[in-house]
């Protein structure tokens, strides 16, 4: 039997040497970046791509996978792979909308905090403000009445008794109106409070470095969308090759270019919801606009991102050209979120593969 550089085996199982090293570290590699277990089938597709890395099908998954994500079920099942589930092994990773899902858990448990908070601080603030109306209208009736005494109680008659009244009224008068000092403070207190919370409500649902609405401000306006307002279009939007731009220029120059992509899309789908989705991803909530009239804004949109010459602030040196790639599908009625998504997402990769720069719709 011949061997293949020492290693005493031959065939599509046989590791081999050679300048970008051991062909079996990488099919590991390969399988654990995406979540494939070492089962046999999952192995010759990893052993097709890496093997071949100038194939049709090392090149597919090189489309796919720029910009570092992850190959899913549908990916390697469309370039003829098999994906082999249960049996301990893992299978492809979940659907986006459910990592996403996932990933928002944590954050949902606080929004929802968040907002018990503020009712429970509405209704104490609400509390406070009625306590003091009722205090102050009662201390001055109080300082009505005693005065009304001094006036009707002629001189000659005033007696200890009337001192001593007046003692009480007096001590009263005080503590009433030291309780609507305390009984300020603590409203003006709550009320500052109530303002915070519902201006951390609105932080909640929006992007700290875009500005833009987030996913949680995105699945509100989907799930509370009015038919009539439709027809409506979900579209999924992705920063071409953005990992390269970060690490040729840094992160800070990718959350700059970021801005820039997110305000672009804001300003040129204006009426419509802009909102940075995660990564260097966007979704548009459009209304009111039939698919076809919809691709065709959101590939005027491309055109003008693409058109734009982003230069460094620094060195004044050029960016590079910056393009999206956009996948856009009609919502039909009584859709589901995690439904239009998913055939959103596939509709951007589908752009994505057909070599970016593009508009899919469906």
């Amino acid at each position: 039997m011949a061997e293949i550089e020492g290693w005493g085996m031959r065939g599509p199982f046989a590791a081999r040497k050679d300048d970008k090293g051991d062909l079996f570290a990488q099919i590991g590699t390969f399988l654990a970046s995406h979540a494939l277990s070492p089962e046999p089938a999952h192995y010759n597709f990893a052993y097709d791509v890496i093997a071949n890395p100038e194939g049709p099908i090392a090149q597919a998954v090189a489309r796919l996978t720029d910009g570092g994500v992850r190959l899913n079920r549908s990916d390697i099942e469309k370039l003829g792979g098999t994906v082999v589930m249960g049996g301990g092994g893992v299978s492809s990773p979940p659907p986006r909308h459910e990592q996403r899902a996932a990933e928002q858990r944590v954050e949902d448990e606080a929004v929802q905090l968040v907002a018990e908070t503020q009712a429970q601080v509405d209704g104490f603030a609400d509390m406070m403000r009625a306590m003091q109306d009722e205090t102050r209208g009662f201390g001055r009736d109080l300082a009505q009445s005693a005065a009304a005494i001094e006036r009707s109680t002629p001189v000659s008659q005033a007696a200890a008794g009337l001192d001593e009244i007046a003692r009480i009224t007096g001590s009263m008068l005080s503590r009433i109106r030291d309780a609507e000092t305390r009984l300020a403070r603590a409203t003006h207190e709550a009320d500052a409070l109530r303002a915070k919370l519902a201006e951390a409500n609105d932080t909640a649902r929006r992007d700290a470095l875009t500005g833009l609405p987030n996913r949680r401000a995105f699945d509100e306006a989907f799930a509370t969308r009015s038919e009539p307002d439709g027809p409506f279009c979900l579209a999924m939007c992705d920063i071409d090759r953005f990992k390269r731009i970060n690490d040729v220029h840094g992160h800070q120059i990718g959350d700059r270019v970021l801005s820039a992509v997110g305000r672009t899309l804001a300003e040129e789908c204006e009426g419509h919801l802009v909102v940075r989705h995660g990564g260097e991803e966007f979704a548009v909530l459009l209304h009111g606009i039939a698919l076809a009239d919809a691709a065709t804004h959101l590939d005027a949109v491309r055109n003008v991102i693409a058109g734009k010459r982003m230069r460094l602030r620094e060195t004044d040196k050029p960016l590079g050209q910056v393009t999206i790639s956009i996948g856009v599908t009609a919502v039909q009625t009584g859709e589901t979120i995690a439904a239009a998504f998913d055939r959103a997402d596939r509709l951007l990769y589908t752009a994505k593969a057909e070599g970016r720069d593009r508009v899919c719709a469906a």
